[in-house]
C-alpha cells in the first residue's frame, strides 16, 4: 500500500479569508430593502460608500448580497458593518456546518439549503448566511436565486405582517423558506424511493441497488445537515431569558420555537423514509434470492432426471465379456427407449409434486 506524505506548509492564520464554494464566476451584486408599515423602498447595483444615505436605522433594513467570489467587495461591506474576520471567513468558507453565533448587538446564522440537482438523483447544496446588526439584516447568498422572491414581494405588495416587524421577524421568513427546500428534497426523496420500491418487484438489475445505495447517502447527507439546525435554533430557544441579547424581540422567540419544531418533524421523516429504504433493499436481495433459488431449482431438477440416466450409461459401459442384453438386436433402441420413458415419468412426477 501507497504511503500518503503531508508536506508542511506554512501555518495559516485562524481565518482564512477565501471563498471555497464552487460559484466562483459569479459576479457579486447587491441589494436593499428600507421599509416600515407605511413606506418602502429599494435600491440595487450601488456602491457600499452610499449604503450610509440608504439605509434607515428606524425602518427594517435588508441587505441581500449574491455572489461571494469579490473577496474586495465583500470586505468593504465587512468594513462598513464593522463584522469581524472571523465571521466573515465563516461567510466565504461554505464546508463549514450550520451555527449561530451571538454577540451582544450580532446575531450570525449560517445554513445549508438543499434541493434536488435537477434531473439527477443528487442534491444541491448552498451556503446562505445571515447577520443582524443595528436594525440591519445581511444575507450572503452563493449566487442568485429564488429562494426569497416570495418574500420580497410580501415585502412590495405590503402582504402578510412582514412590514409591520423588525429583522428578526425577516430572518425568521427566510429561515422558514429555506426550510421548506428541505421538504421539496424529501418529497422528491420519497417519491424516488417509491419508484425504487416499484423497480424492485419487477427486476434486479444490479443499477438498482447502486440506486438505493445513492438515495441512503443522500438521507444521511439530508439528516447531518439539519441536526446542525436544529441544535442552532434549539440554542435560539434556549437565549430567550439571556438579559445581554437583545437582537430578537422576545415576541417573535415563538416563531423561531415553530422553526425548531419543523426541524424535529424533518429528521423523525428522515427516519421514517430511511427505514422505507431499508425495506426496498431488504425486497431487492430477497427477490434476488428467489431468483436464485429458481436458478438452483431448475439445475437441480435437471441433474435429478440425468441421475438414473448416468447409471444407466455407467452400467452398460462396464467391460465384461458377458452383459446379455449387449447381443440383444434391438438392445440400443430398447435401452434408449427406457430412458426417455423414466425422464417423462420424472418430469410428469415433479410436475404432480409442482415443482416446477
Amino acid at each position: 500500500m501507497r504511503k500518503i506524505k503531508y508536506k508542511k506548509g506554512r501555518k495559516l492564520q485562524p481565518y482564512n479569508l477565501e471563498y471555497t464554494g464552487i460559484h466562483k464566476k459569479t459576479d457579486s451584486e447587491i441589494q436593499l430593502f428600507v421599509y416600515d408599515d407605511l413606506n418602502f423602498a429599494e435600491f440595487a447595483d450601488f456602491n457600499v460608500s452610499d449604503l450610509k444615505k440608504h439605509i434607515d436605522t428606524k425602518k427594517t433594513n435588508w441587505l441581500n448580497i449574491h455572489g461571494l467570489n469579490d473577496l474586495d467587495f465583500l470586505k468593504s461591506i465587512s468594513a462598513y458593518f464593522e463584522i469581524d474576520n472571523f465571521m466573515l471567513a465563516d461567510i466565504l468558507n461554505t464546508t463549514r456546518r450550520t451555527k449561530i453565533e451571538e454577540q451582544h448587538d450580532i446575531l450570525f446564522f449560517n445554513i445549508k439549503s438543499l434541493l434536488p440537482a435537477g434531473d439527477s438523483d443528487n442534491i444541491s447544496a448552498e451556503q446562505i448566511s445571515f447577520l443582524i446588526k443595528d436594525g440591519v439584516l445581511i444575507s450572503f447568498q452563493e449566487k442568485r436565486s429564488d429562494f426569497f422572491t416570495h418574500i420580497r414581494e410580501r415585502i412590495r405588495t405590503h402582504s402578510g405582517i412582514v412590514r409591520t416587524k423588525k429583522a428578526d421577524y425577516l430572518l425568521y421568513i427566510l429561515l422558514d423558506a429555506i426550510m421548506e427546500n428541505f421538504y421539496i428534497t424529501l418529497e422528491s426523496e420519497e417519491d424516488n424511493i417509491e419508484e425504487l420500491i416499484d423497480q424492485t418487484k419487477n427486476s434486479t438489475d444490479p443499477i438498482i441497488l447502486e440506486k438505493i445505495e445513492q438515495h441512503r447517502d443522500n438521507f444521511n447527507f439530508l439528516k447531518r445537515s439539519i441536526i446542525p439546525l436544529r441544535d442552532s435554533l434549539y440554542d435560539i430557544k434556549s437565549i430567550k431569558d439571556d438579559n445581554v441579547f437583545n437582537v430578537i424581540e422576545a415576541e417573535n422567540f415563538t416563531f423561531f420555537t415553530r422553526l425548531h419544531q419543523k426541524s424535529l418533524e424533518l429528521l423523525e421523516q428522515i427516519e421514517s423514509d430511511m427505514s422505507s429504504l431499508h425495506s426496498a433493499s431488504d425486497y431487492y436481495f430477497s427477490a434476488q434470492s428467489h431468483k436464485m433459488n429458481e436458478i438452483m431449482k431448475t439445475l437441480t431438477i435437471v441433474s435429478a432426471i440425468f441421475i438414473p440416466l448416468t447409471f444407466i450409461v455407467g452400467v452398460y459401459g462396464m467391460n465384461f465379456d458377458y452383459m446379455p442384453e449387449l447381443r440383444y438386436e434391438n438392445g440400443y433402441y430398447t435401452v434408449v427407449g427406457g430412458m426417455v420413458l423414466i425422464v417423462f415419468a420424472m418430469i410428469y412426477y415433479f410436475k404432480r409434486r409442482r415443482w416446477f
